[in-house]
């Protein structure tokens, strides 16, 4: 990774290790909330789907942050994930080789509805009337960490998830591949145009 890159990372990556973001009240397909369906504190042995959420569930809402922008909608998108996974493969989701490269495809496919959906009310909402960035996205990314993160949002949408997946997530470009629906050497190309793009945004020679 470029030093200047690195760097960027680790201060995003400081900006989103405060306390974990609380449970927003999504439901499942059955009426009950997540936080009826996964036990508390430690996981119950033999219960995938608890073990899974605990353990991944707040690294999927700060790459869920990265990509939408907004707390309250990553927290919403990775509820959503998690409950489809729940409601399509039950709690042992013995028939998936990978429930976390699921969740996460879901993940990121979730943000892309979201953008969708924003540029299309955009398109309908005067300017004044947009919304403004949330009390709880200005507490956790401090100032020092703002021209990163903005640079990332000014990229194509797909140049902003390889980014994300791959220094984020620390993904491979065949995990990259494989959860954006794409090959590997489009990966590695649009990695090689995004570095090349945050560059020029943040002036920092490569």
């Amino acid at each position: 990774m470029h030093p200047w890159l690195r760097a960027g990372v680790e201060l995003m990556r400081r900006a989103l290790d405060g306390p974990a973001p609380r449970s927003r009240q999504s439901r499942t397909d059955g009426g009950r909330r997540l936080s009826e369906v996964v036990s508390p504190g430690v996981t119950k042995a033999g219960n995938a789907f608890n073990e899974l959420y605990h353990h991944r569930r707040l690294a999927l809402v700060r790459l869920a942050l990265l990509l939408v922008d907004d707390l309250p909608t990553a927290e919403d998108v990775v509820q959503d994930a998690f409950a489809m996974l729940l409601r399509r493969h039950g709690r042992q989701f013995t028939d998936l080789d990978d429930p976390e490269a699921y969740v996460r495809t879901s993940v990121v496919n979730a943000a892309r509805s979201v953008l969708r959906r924003r540029r299309t009310a955009r398109a309908y909402v005067p300017e004044r009337e947009r919304h403004a960035p949330s009390a709880d996205r200005s507490v956790l990314l401090a100032e020092t960490h703002q021209e990163v993160i903005d640079a990332l949002q000014r990229l194509t949408r797909r140049q902003r998830e390889v980014l994300v997946l791959r220094y984020w997530s620390d993904l491979s470009e065949a995990q990259i591949a494989d959860t954006l629906g794409i090959s590997r050497g489009t990966v590695k190309s649009t990695a090689s145009r995004a570095l090349d793009a945050l560059a020029r945004q943040l002036d920092v020679p490569r």
